[in-house]
C-alpha cells in the first residue's frame, strides 16, 4: 500500500523535454510533438488552477495524457476510414500503408464475388459447375429414381440437385403451319383464295406484322395446354415422374449440381495471410502528430485536459479529506473525475459526428441538396427571349 507524504508532488511550472517520458514513445522522435508537449503541459496546469493552486501532477503524467489523446484521435479517424471503405479494402495487400491516404476504389469487385453465390441459386452463373445427366426412359414407365440411376453411379453417391429437365412440348414455332395445331383460317387457305396456292411457298406473297406471329404462336401453346396432355414432371424424394407417360423409349436430359460443390463454393476463402481480411488487419498506422491540422490538434488539447482532470481526480481521491488547524478540507477528486469523464465522452461524440458528416454518403447527400437548391435559384432568373 502506497504511503502518501505530507508534501505531495505538484507541478513546478518547468516541464522537461518529453523524449523518454511517454509510455510508448510513439511520437518522441517528432520535433513538433516535442515542441508542443511542454506547452500542452503548461496549458493543462493553467486550466487546472496553477500557479494559484497546487496541481498534483508532474509533466510525465501530462505527457502520458497527451500521447493518449493523439493516439485516440488517430484511432477514431482510422476506425471511420476502415468502416467507410471496408468492401474496397478487403483483398488488398497488408503491406500497403493506408494511413492518411485518399482511398479511391470501388466495392464492385467484392460485391461481384459475393453475388456469385446468388448466381448459383438464380441459375444465372456462379462458381459451381452445372453438370448434365440423362435418363434412358422406357415405354410405359412414368417414374425414375435419380439417385439410383445417376447419383450413385456417376457421383459416387453424392447428393445432387436438379436444376432443369428438358421435357417440353415441341416448340410452337416449329408447328406454325400445322393446320391441326390451331384453329381459324390459315395462311395457306388464304393464299388459295387469291390463286397463289400453286406457288411454293405461297406465304411469300404476304407480309404480316410481327405481332401476328406472336399471336399465332400463343394460340398454338394455348391449344396444346387445353386440348392436349401437357408435358410436365415433378421431382419428389429423388423420384422424378413424367407426364405424359412415354409411348416409346427416349433419352431425357437434365442439368444438375452436386450439393457438396455448392456448399463448398459458399465457404471459399483465401488462405493468404498477407491480404486484408477484416477490420483487424487493415494497414492503418498511428497518424503522425506533425501531419494533424489545427482542427485535430485543438481536439487533442481538449482531450488531454479531460484525461488530466481524471488523473488529478484519482490523485486527489487518495487524500479525500485534508486536516488543517480547526477544520478539514474535502478534496474535489470525485468532481474532477466526473468532469473529465463527461468531457471525454462529449469529445468522442463530437469527432464521430464530424467524421460521419464528412463521409462519402453524407457528402453525396449534401451535393444533391446543393444541386437542388441551385436549380431553384436559377429558376428565378429571368430568361431572355432572342428574336433573330
Amino acid at each position: 500500500m502506497a504511503i502518501l507524504s505530507d508534501d505531495p508532488i505538484v507541478y513546478d511550472g518547468n516541464p522537461q523535454d518529453p523524449d523518454g517520458l511517454t509510455p510508448f514513445a510513439l511520437f518522441d522522435d517528432e520535433p513538433a510533438f516535442r515542441t508542443d508537449a511542454p506547452r500542452v503541459a503548461d496549458y493543462v496546469a493553467n486550466r487546472l488552477g496553477y500557479p494559484v493552486l497546487d496541481v498534483e501532477l508532474i509533466d510525465k503524467m501530462i505527457y502520458t495524457c497527451f500521447e493518449e489523446a493523439v493516439t485516440t484521435y488517430g484511432s477514431q479517424v482510422n476506425q471511420f476510414q476502415a468502416r467507410e471503405h471496408m468492401l474496397s479494402l478487403q483483398g488488398l495487400s497488408t503491406g500497403s500503408v493506408l494511413t492518411q491516404r485518399n482511398i479511391i476504389g470501388s466495392s464492385l469487385p467484392q460485391i461481384i464475388r459475393l453475388s456469385t453465390q446468388y448466381g448459383v441459386e438464380a441459375q444465372s452463373g456462379g462458381n459451381v459447375q452445372v453438370k448434365k445427366g440423362y435418363i434412358s426412359a422406357s415405354a410405359l414407365t412414368q417414374s425414375y429414381d435419380l439417385k439410383t440411376l445417376w447419383a450413385d453411379t456417376y457421383e459416387s453417391g453424392s447428393a445432387i440437385e436438379i436444376r432443369r429437365i428438358y421435357h417440353y412440348m415441341p416448340s410452337a414455332v416449329a408447328r406454325y403451319y400445322d393446320p391441326f395445331a390451331t384453329t381459324g383460317l390459315g395462311l395457306t387457305n388464304l393464299m388459295g383464295e387469291f390463286g397463289f396456292d400453286g406457288y411454293s411457298p405461297p406465304v411469300t406473297f404476304v407480309m404480316m406484322p410481327a405481332y401476328e406471329d406472336l399471336l399465332r404462336i400463343q394460340a398454338i401453346e394455348i391449344n396444346d395446354l387445353i386440348r392436349k396432355s401437357q408435358y410436365s414432371f415433378e421431382v419428389s424424394n429423388n423420384i422424378v415422374r413424367f407426364s405424359p407417360i412415354f409411348k416409346q423409349s427416349a433419352t431425357v436430359w437434365f442439368d444438375y449440381v452436386v450439393v457438396g460443390d455448392k456448399e463448398g463454393a459458399g465457404k471459399t476463402y483465401n488462405t493468404s495471410t498477407s491480404l486484408v481480411s477484416d477490420y483487424s488487419n487493415v494497414p492503418y498506422n498511428h497518424i503522425p502528430y506533425y501531419s494533424i491540422n489545427s482542427i485535430g490538434k485543438n481536439w487533442i488539447y481538449r482531450y488531454t485536459l479531460a484525461l488530466a482532470k481524471e488523473t488529478l481526480g484519482n490523485v486527489r481521491g487518495k487524500y479525500d479529506n485534508v486536516p488543517i488547524p480547526d477544520q478539514i478540507i474535502k478534496m474535489d477528486g470525485d468532481l474532477l473525475r466526473r468532469e473529465g469523464k463527461e468531457e471525454r465522452e462529449l469529445l468522442i461524440k463530437e469527432i464521430r459526428e464530424t467524421l460521419e458528416q464528412t463521409g462519402l454518403q453524407a457528402q453525396m447527400k449534401k451535393q444533391a441538396e446543393n444541386a437542388k437548391m441551385m436549380q431553384e435559384l436559377f429558376g428565378k432568373v429571368p430568361t431572355l427571349i432572342y428574336i433573330g
